[in-house]
């Protein structure tokens, strides 16, 4: 893993800028000084290695160090990775473009309730390939071309792979797992 880089450290002051009025503002569950910017190395959809950031809780920083580490060793693809202001906070926007991100104060989807992702306790990865599926509401619709959770499709989650595991032995939950929707895409953690 030579020239890979997992680090994780308190928010710059750039970040924080980049930050406020797009993916946090005040009335955010979570202070900025709770939460801890990654810098992780990923193996891409191309078969090299790509550098990303994500901002995440500052408890659980080093066990989702832990875990892409894991992934990365292991070469499972992740097409991308960009903190959600690249987006200008928008999820809808990120999953098209199957950005695997984490911090966002937003509510979820359909709702007035703050999703995990407003704590810094999730993340979603490849998106687009893992969509959230309640009844016909698919997010992103392109996704609707991946609802066959049969297939081996690059970057697809499945029940067995490595990333579930890599996620589930650490405690958290997989949206995949759910009954009343599918968020294939989607792991958090119930408490730092």
């Amino acid at each position: 893993m030579a020239g890979a880089v997992f680090t994780a450290v308190p928010l710059p002051e750039s970040v924080r800028a980049e930050m406020i009025g797009v993916s946090w503002h005040t009335g955010c569950p979570v202070p900025l000084d709770d939460l801890a910017l990654l810098t992780v190395t990923h193996m891409g959809f191309d078969r090299k290695p790509h550098t990303g950031e994500l901002v995440v809780h500052k408890n659980v920083a080093g066990e989702l160090l832990a875990i892409f580490r894991s992934l990365y060793a292991r070469k499972y693809p992740i097409e991308k990775i960009r903190r959600i202001e690249a987006y200008g906070g928008d999820d809808m926007t990120s999953m098209q473009d199957d950005n695997t991100s984490a911090f966002n104060c937003r509510v979820i989807a359909g709702t007035s309730r703050l999703s995990r992702h407003a704590y810094g306790l999730a993340i979603d990865v490849n998106p687009l390939y893992n969509p959230y599926v309640k009844g016909d509401d698919i997010q992103p619709p392109e996704g609707a071309a991946y609802l066959d959770r049969s297939r081996d499709v690059k970057g697809m989650i499945h029940a067995e792979d490595i990333c579930r595991r890599e996620f589930m032995v650490r405690g958290w939950d997989w949206g995949g797992d759910w009954e009343s929707r599918k968020d294939y895409q989607h792991f958090e953690k119930k408490a730092p």
